[in-house]
Order: structure tokens, then C-alpha cells, then sequence
């Protein structure tokens, strides 16, 4: 179903976490959906009605992270600061996934943008650890950066489901560990191949998920049926 009738339905103060890997704005059919087109008014008028719902069903502990490239990521930001607020607003998270192609008269663009707000200072945060990379600490673990390098799938790698934009479990883990904890709710609105629900039942979660594409709701459901 469409997922702002969704959020509708879902009461005041409810999610401990949302993450969605947004439409990116590429004007494209995916043949599973048609995506939005790069215009400023098109963004926000499908957006800010969505956001406004994910504040209202956010818990006062809760946080959202929105995932998306350079295409929006400049409106979205806009629209989180005025629904979030800017005191809100946490990180920007740089995923570094290196595949792709790459111009002659421009940098290769290698990665995307996480925006990751909460709804109120008093939110919940599990700090997270990384293997520090110098020679000096070699072997010891450092407080978890802003840009994450994790390989994107290719089209030999196991978690493969037959999903364009699937995303790799690597990177929801992160983020579900980070903002939730065991019994917690966590909501995906743009579910896709489902990996947001896999990884947050593999981790002892409750889970929310939705998407307009009937693909992508079997390729989930039966992800999650094997878990």
C-alpha cells in the first residue's frame, strides 16, 4: 500500500527507529516503480506530508535515518530541518560502496547519503566500534566514523535476492544497532527487498514495513519466512 495511508493508520509516539532507502529522484521506471523526477516542487510535495507522519509516529527516544544521493539529499535536508527541527539533526553518513561507473569530465560518484535525525535530545544511542586503521592502533577499535566503507552487492554476492536496489545487511546493522535495542520497533516505509525487516528480526526486533510494489513485498515476505 501506499505508505503515507500506512503511517496514517499508526498511532502517536510508536516507532523507536525509521530508516528508508528513498526514491532517488532519477526520473526512472524501474519497471517495480516509477520514480520521482529531480524537481524541487515534485520532492516536496511528496515528501513533507511523509516526514511529517515519521515525526508523529517517532517516539520522543526515537530517531530516522534517511537514505538517498546527491540528487535530493539538499531538499530532504531542508525538509527534515523545518519538521525536526536543525538542533536535531545528528550526522550525515557517507556510504562509500565504490562500484559504479565513473565520467571523463567529473568525479566518480561512489557514494550515498544517510541523513540521521532525532526527534528530541534525549534520544537513544548505542555507541558503535570499527577497526581503527593506522599502523599505531593496528589491532584496536575506534569510535565509529560518519563515513562507512561496505561493498555494495554484485551480482554474484549470497544476500542476493533479485532486487535492483537491495541494499547489504552490513549497513542496516549498523544503524538498527546504533538506534534501537532488543523488543524495539523498528519501521521501514520503502521496505524494497526487505533487509531493513531481516536484519531487525536476525537482532531480536520488531518490524514495520511497507512498499507499493507487490515484487517487493513477496521478495521480503520470503526473506523473512526463512529467518
Amino acid at each position: 500500500m501506499d505508505n503515507l495511508k500506512l503511517m496514517k493508520q499508526i498511532q502517536d509516539n510508536y516507532i523507536d527507529l525509521i530508516y528508508c532507502d528513498l526514491l532517488y529522484g532519477t526520473g526512472r521506471n524501474f519497471g517495480d516503480y516509477q520514480d520521482l523526477k529531480a524537481d524541487k516542487k515534485i520532492i516536496e510535495d511528496f515528501y513533507i506530508p511523509r516526514i511529517q507522519e515519521m515525526h508523529r509516529i517517532l517516539k520522543p527516544t526515537g530517531s530516522v535515518y534517511l537514505h538517498m544521493d546527491w540528487r535530493i539529499v539538499h531538499w530532504i535536508r531542508c525538509i527534515l530541518d523545518d519538521v525536526f527541527e536543525h538542533k536535531n539533526f545528528r550526522n550525515e553518513i557517507i556510504w562509500e560502496y565504490g562500484l559504479g561507473g565513473s565520467g571523463n569530465k567529473e568525479f566518480a560518484k561512489k557514494h550515498d547519503n544517510i541523513l540521521f535525525y532525532t526527534k528530541s535530545k534525549d534520544y537513544l544511542f548505542n555507541l558503535q566500534y570499527e577497526p581503527a586503521t593506522s599502523n599505531a592502533m593496528k589491532g584496536k577499535m575506534k569510535k565509529m566514523t560518519d563515513v562507512w566503507d561496505i561493498p555494495t552487492l554484485n551480482n554474484m554476492a549470497k544476500e542476493r535476492v533479485g532486487y535492483d536496489t537491495q541494499k547489504p545487511k552490513e549497513l542496516l546493522k549498523r544503524i538498527v544497532k546504533a538506534s534501537s535495542n532488543e523488543g524495539d520497533v523498528v519501521a521501514d516505509f520503502f521496505c524494497g527487498s526487505g533487509t531493513t525487516g531481516v536484519v531487525a528480526k536476525e537482532l531480536g526486533r520488531s518490524y514495520i514495513m511497507c512498499d507499493i510494489s507487490e515484487k517487493a513485498i513477496k521478495i521480503s515476505e520470503e526473506r523473512l519466512s526463512g529467518i
